[in-house]
């Protein structure tokens, strides 16, 4: 089991920080098709994602473009 007690959260309203402006309900449909990091609950109505995650799914996302591209 991976530790990420230390890993940075970041609440769905925040990631458009990382360049990800995908609406609340396509953030969900994608979660359930499991195309995107599952959240963490801080609460029944708040929620927020591990960054390495985040930072992980786009780095994939990169990475699979660069991998038709070549």
């Amino acid at each position: 089991m991976q530790d990420n007690a230390n890993d940075p959260l970041i609440p769905l309203d925040d990631l458009p920080t990382k360049g990800i402006r995908y609406s609340r309900n396509y953030i969900d449909r994608m979660i359930k098709e499991d195309r995107f990091p599952k959240p963490v609950f801080l609460s029944p109505r708040r929620r927020a994602f591990l960054e390495s995650e985040i930072d992980a799914w786009l780095k994939a996302r990169v990475d699979q473009r660069d991998k038709v591209a070549a």
